[in-house]
């Protein structure tokens, strides 16, 4: 572990009851709220996806567009927001995937990715890995290649690389 990844480690907060009774939230507010953090979050992330070379940068909400956004910037390209369902203004494509209890869905702007775009998939954290797995036969339908997800915070004892089967899955911070 280098220096930026236990600066990152060492800021985010654990909030044991959150949402619920018996689970243990991690929450990044903390590595963003400092400087510092959030600068090695991105450039951790950068160092990583630089060589990939994406041309857009597909960040999950809601967390995930604050790192999308700053890794996009950093590496020049364009940032492409996920959504849940009705937040978006313009003509979407969207994405069902099962939850514990139910269903959810993600959208994506139908103009947003297309043939030819080399995606990166970014959110804050991979837990059971649903979203990120829906993100993925999203961007996939809308015709670009997922080149990789990438997590500040991977829960790996969920096991939600899992689901991301054929995806390079690449996290800053393991809790197993």
């Amino acid at each position: 572990m280098n220096a930026r990844e236990r600066l990152i480690r060492s800021l985010v907060r654990d909030v044991p009851d959150f949402p619920k009774p018996g689970i243990v939230f991690k929450d990044i507010t903390p590595v963003v709220g400092s400087a510092a953090g959030l600068r090695a979050a991105v450039a951790e992330l950068a160092a990583r996806c630089r060589g990939r070379r994406p041309t857009k940068i597909v960040g999950v909400e809601s967390r995930g567009f604050i790192f999308g956004a700053a890794l996009a910037d950093r590496l020049g390209v364009g940032f492409v927001p996920v959504r849940k369902p009705g937040k978006l203004p313009w003509k979407t494509r969207r994405e069902r995937y099962a939850l514990e209890y139910g269903t959810d869905a993600v959208e994506v702007h139908r103009d947003a990715v297309g043939p030819g775009d080399r995606v990166i998939v970014v959110d804050d954290l991979l837990a059971t890995g649903g979203t990120a797995a829906a993100t993925v036969r999203l961007v996939r339908r809308c015709g670009a290649r997922v080149l990789e997800a990438a997590f500040v915070i991977e829960l790996a004892f969920l096991r939600g690389r899992r689901r991301l089967r054929g995806v390079p899955v690449h996290s800053l911070v393991r809790y197993d």
